[in-house]
């Protein structure tokens, strides 16, 4: 037995809490209640789940060419031949997800993995920047489109790529107006997103 928070449990459960509780967004008391939860249900129930994280590490890569996540190299969407050359540059994978959503875009998609925040010790040497400038020079897409958050870090992470790419003679354009300030892309509605794709806005 083991304390936590001054309450004795088993080893093997306090374990879990803590290992649920490095998940983003989950706190002491949640990890304790989903670990709670994991120990009630049936064990089909739970091995199913191990069995589901296990699968997502070991089959899940990233695309070469854009960084989203796949089962395949390149992604479906890199390999559909019915994708027009637009470059579409977001965060995140999720964002990826909430943008398909809408039905609005057909263009490609290139993942940096973050966004540019000094605060947090992350430079552009750390996101698939020279990626993104790479593909540039290779595919001269007709469009790249600077899909980051609309918060200090996204912000930031657009004003330095239309820095660096508009020498090149690309279009580099910035969602509408629309979107919360601050919000993230996975949050968004689809109608939302849909608006701002639309009313983009050359940086």
């Amino acid at each position: 037995m083991v304390s936590q928070r001054g309450v004795a449990v088993a080893r093997p459960v306090a374990r879990l809490i803590d290992e649920l509780a490095k998940l983003p967004g989950i706190g002491p008391k949640t990890a304790s209640r989903l670990a709670f939860y994991l120990l009630r249900t049936s064990r089909d129930d739970a091995v199913g789940l191990a069995e589901a994280i296990l699968e997502v590490k070991e089959k899940v890569t990233l695309c070469t060419v854009c960084f989203n996540t796949t089962e395949q190299n390149p992604c479906a969407i890199c390999a559909d031949p019915g994708r027009d050359s637009r470059i579409c540059v977001v965060e995140e994978p999720l964002d990826v997800v909430a943008i398909e959503r809408t039905g609005e875009y057909r263009g490609k998609y290139h993942v940096l993995h973050g966004a540019i925040s000094p605060v947090e010790g992350i430079g552009p040497e750390k996101l698939k920047i020279q990626e993104l400038i790479e593909r540039t020079q290779s595919e001269r897409p007709e469009e790249i489109i600077v899909f980051t958050n609309l918060d200090l870090p996204g912000e930031a992470t657009a004003t330095y790529l239309h820095r660096l790419l508009t020498p090149s003679g690309v279009r580099v354009t910035r969602p509408a107006s629309g979107l919360p300030v601050g919000g993230d892309l996975e949050y968004a509605d689809e109608m939302t997103l849909g608006r701002a794709m639309a009313g983009r806005r050359v940086l």
